[in-house]
């Protein structure tokens, strides 16, 4: 609930921190303890970050993740850092009887020793500090925590005296531009989380704190700027707190109107925007004559809005067994017993792998057992009938082709999860269809001469259930509020950010043209996969970790998959986002993330034109006896073609007609179109 910003007498409130643990924090917080901290209970040094760029809506948040214990690595990039001191308990009980009062005073004095030695003027991030009290049931891997962001309070509060309008209003066209390209090329950045500015309408001009006096010689017009990481039309955050308390002791009693800019920086579909920020004016009350350490608050509170500890559950992604359990149980269709479905084989170790394909399917399944013999292996000797590849020569070949395809309807029937692991890019088309067509889970993996791509396939959405876009994405209905992130897509979030598992693409809808026959007119080296080595093992290292992880989230094959270079609105996951595709260069060592949504006038998505137990064997012969032409003409890739062909010619016309119309001087020689 969001309170009226004003009340009687115009005070100031600010927009608490919510506390964000990612799952990765509690799988750190459980090594150490295991490991280091034992039966250690004392204070242990921790950081955090907030970052000024969140949608619309989103909660003031305070994230502690994976690297929380790293306490000297650096921030996330565009965030801001926050220290903090970690008590872990050794029981339930000590943790309910801790004093947390006696917390709150002891890292409040901290906060105002800083403030009375100008420490906090040097570096004035050291204001944000947070307590993290926890407790780890590591039987049943449930925590217990309280998090508090302590904050130094004026006695009276903090007078109003503008109310806050955005920055777009307040500032001139000109200011703006000034303002937004000191933000573009880092000087904000690089100076401070918190700073002095100076703006006329020709300029803008940045400044530390320490340097207050010269930079504002008169002392009447006072503006500092703060990251702010609310999202909140008429409310500053948390942080500013502890910044006002440090101005009011330095130089309150100089101070008459101070001028707050609440700098907040998002990326909007590609694009930066500064706009949002907030500016008010407010009066400081005089703390230059305190000695003593204000009041302070900071505990927050529960999901009930009172005031106690949060629990999350992770049980369903960190207890071994249950893990174990949902590995074990997964049934894996290999097609494919080369390179790269061995090293996927290797990896695996699932206690079923059924591989396909050729003699080296069986060869494959022999050592398999002789390196696991406890996996239930078992290897098809098959071919994959394939577009653009004939099976018209006889009834002989005919009959082969339909034992194949019946086969192989059945194989994936029987899988949950079925990885493509083949050579060419036809023979992927039919599984493909099949495995769509009956919602199970492909993992494509396939290799170049020095790169590789690995993928997951959209599944199509279940005709009974409700859009997955609307459901919400959160690991259990206990955990901490950094499940508040859904599958929509987030309001100011970037167009492709969170995009739901239903609509992903497969192998097939980033091409235009149908699979063919890719190896007529080749030579044996250019028909068969060359790699650098070891390549295929990365490969297959990745397909494997790709598959653990969608089978270990929530929504299993319908798992989001976030293409945003922002990790804020990455939904919550217990091991981590679930990506669409990664390619990777090996020359440039470049791994990319990237995704392609699902096109339904594309050959791979034809489960959506036909159903297989509709049209029959019949209808792919004449898929597997044709050229790619046939494809293109049932899925509309030829219409396509053909629109995309005279919008050409159009656009030839009209560029002559124009050149034409707008005809130079006789003696200004036109360039050759």
């Amino acid at each position: 609930r969001t309170r009226n910003l004003f009340d009687g007498d115009l005070k100031l409130q600010f927009a608490p921190f919510c506390s964000a643990l990612e799952a990765g924090f509690w799988h750190q917080l459980t090594q150490k303890k295991l490991n280091d901290f034992r039966l250690d209970e004392s204070p242990k040094n921790i950081k955090g970050y907030y970052y000024n760029g969140d949608a619309a809506g989103l909660p003031t948040r305070l994230t502690l993740e994976f690297s929380a214990f790293d306490v000297d690595g650096a921030s996330p990039a565009r965030c801001c850092p926050a220290s903090g001191t970690l008590y872990n308990t050794n029981t339930l009980e000590a943790f309910k009887t801790t004093d947390k009062k006696a917390l709150l005073d002891k890292a409040a004095n901290e906060i105002w020793s800083t403030i009375q030695s100008g420490a906090a003027l040097e570096d004035s991030s050291i204001l944000n500090k947070f307590i993290l009290l926890t407790f780890a049931d590591l039987k049943k891997y449930h925590f217990y925590y309280w998090f508090c962001s302590p904050a130094l309070c004026f006695l009276e509060g903090v007078q109003l005296e503008q109310e806050p309008v955005s920055l777009e209003q307040s500032f001139s066209a000109k200011q703006y531009m000034h303002f937004y390209s000191l933000n573009s090329n880092h000087v904000l950045s690089a100076t401070s989380i918190h700073f002095l500015l100076k703006y006329t309408e020709e300029s803008v001009e940045v400044a530390h704190l320490k340097d207050l006096i010269s930079f504002f010689p008169d002392l009447k017009k006072i503006t500092v700027c703060v990251y702010d990481p609310c999202t909140l039309p008429q409310h500053p955050a948390w942080p500013l707190r502890n910044v006002l308390v440090l101005l009011a002791k330095q130089w309150g009693s100089q101070l008459d109107v101070l001028e707050v800019l609440c700098f907040r920086d998002r990326t909007l579909q590609g694009s930066r925007s500064i706009q949002h920020s907030i500016i008010f004016r407010v009066k400081l009350p005089d703390l230059t004559a305190s000695a003593v350490c204000p009041k302070s608050v900071g505990w927050e509170k529960n999901p009930k809005g009172a005031m106690g500890p949060r629990s999350v559950n992770l049980s369903e992604c960190m207890d071994p067994k249950r893990l174990v359990d949902k590995v074990v149980s997964t049934r894996c269709l290999l097609l494919g017993a080369g390179t790269l479905g061995c090293s996927v084989a290797r990896t695996l170790m699932v206690r079923t792998i059924w591989l396909a394909c050729e003699t080296k399917a069986l060869a494959a399944v022999d050592r398999l057992k002789k390196i696991f013999p406890g996996v239930l292996a078992e290897g098809h000797n098959m071919s994959i009938p394939m577009p653009g590849h004939p099976v018209n020569f006889s009834e002989l070949t005919m009959a082969q082709a339909r034992q194949d395809v019946e086969q192989l309807e059945k194989l994936i029937s029987e899988h949950d999860v079925v990885f493509l692991l083949m050579d060419t890019r036809e023979s992927r088309w039919l599984p493909t269809v099949i495995a769509a067509s009956q919602r199970k889970l492909i993992v494509n993996a396939a290799l170049g001469f020095d790169t590789f791509v690995v993928m997951r396939h959209g599944l199509k959405k279940p005709k009974d259930s409700q859009s997955k876009e609307t459901r919400p994405m959160s690991a259990s209905s206990n955990s901490s509020s950094s499940s508040t992130a859904a599958a929509t897509i987030t309001p100011g979030a970037s167009l492709f950010s969170n995009i739901p598992g239903h609509r992903l693409g497969c192998y097939f809808c980033n091409n235009v043209v149908a699979p063919g026959d890719s190896t007529r007119d080749r030579t044996l080296d250019q028909q068969c996969t060359v790699s650098h080595p070891g390549l295929a093992m990365i490969a297959g290292a990745l397909a494997v970790e790709l598959m653990v992880s969608i089978i270990q989230h929530p929504e299993g094959g319908y798992a989001v998959a976030s293409s945003s270079d922002d990790r804020m609105n990455e939904p919550p996951t217990s091991l981590g986002p679930v990506p669409h595709q990664v390619s990777y260069e090996l020359l440039r060592s470049w791994l990319n993330i990237k995704y392609n949504l699902f096109w339904v006038n594309l050959t791979g998505n034809l489960w959506s034109v036909f159903n297989l137990s509709i049209y029959g064997v019949q209808f792919l012969a004449k898929v597997f006896n044709s050229s790619h032409s046939f494809l293109e003409d049932q899925t509309g890739l030829t219409l396509l073609h053909q629109e995309t062909q005279a919008a050409e010619v159009r656009l030839f016309i009209t560029l002559c007609v124009l050149m034409f119309t707008f005809r130079p001087e006789p003696d200004v020689t036109v360039p050759s179109l």
